[in-house]
């Protein structure tokens, strides 16, 4: 009971904002990491065993459709990825939250891995289909421009030595680049003559592929999107202490 008869202040509630806070965000990341990485990789054994050798061979396909268990959730990340990307660049531009800002930056390099994974199993897929390694299809090529965005997104970060005009700059860039990230997506739908087969997963079931091969690439995909969430995480918490260990070192020389 107060004796000053002073109500007592009112707690504050701690919100999604709240993980802005460096110190918050490495307590949260450590804590929830191990059982990310334990899920990721129980997921991606699971479906890409289940997938690789427990699925019969397409009618059409034969066992070229197998590499559906990477290509699909591979490009699907790749894409997505840069999703995030907007989204933290958005947050820094508007809120100026420097966790926001390295998330973004430590999710590029994963991206550019997933694209780069998508661009080679595609073109393995691709070969036995279409009797070529590449065509200038519209998705594959806005897919191939999204990947050089990705490269002079990361070159950008690292050209520019004061990290907040960095971070500015990028979050520029991110915003031009999600237009090919949503041409990537959606160029099936853009242009019809394209080459590149409609959406494997799709709320029409006529579009999605069949069961004995849908339910295994659930697993993958959950696999692939678990390993990429444990991935941003880890690499951010190294940025926010790389972060401060340049500021630490800074702040010697000047004294």
């Amino acid at each position: 009971m107060s004796v000053s008869g002073d109500k007592p202040a009112p707690v504050r509630r701690q919100g999604f904002w709240s993980y802005a806070n460096p110190v918050k965000f490495l307590g949260f990341s450590e804590r929830i990491l191990p059982a990310l990485w334990w899920l990721s990789g129980i997921c991606l054994a699971v479906g890409l065993i289940w997938g690789f050798f427990f699925t019969p061979d397409d009618f059409r396909q034969g066992s070229t459709v197998k590499i559906i268990y990477l290509h699909v959730p591979s490009a699907l990340m790749a894409i997505n990825a840069w999703f995030m990307m907007l989204v933290a660049s958005l947050i820094w531009l508007i809120r100026r939250h420097h966790v926001s800002a390295l998330a973004a930056r430590a999710a590029a390099p994963v991206g550019v891995v997933m694209t780069l994974i998508a661009l080679v199993t595609g073109a393995i897929w691709g070969q036995p289909m279409w009797g070529t390694w590449w065509a200038w299809d519209p998705r594959l090529t806005s897919f191939l421009i999204l990947f050089l965005f990705y490269l002079g997104y990361i070159a950008l970060w690292e050209a520019v030595e004061d990290p907040d005009t960095a971070a500015d700059l990028t979050s520029v860039l991110c915003l031009v680049g999600s237009v090919f990230a949503v041409l990537s997506r959606y160029a099936v739908n853009f242009w019809n003559q394209g080459l590149h087969q409609g959406a494997s997963l799709s709320l029409d079931k006529e579009e999605n592929v069949a069961d004995v091969f849908y339910q295994p690439l659930l697993v993958a995909i959950a696999g692939f999107v678990l390993l990429f969430l444990a991935l941003v995480l880890y690499r951010t918490g190294t940025e926010i202490r790389l972060r401060r260990t340049r500021a630490l070192l800074a702040r010697q020389r000047r004294t």
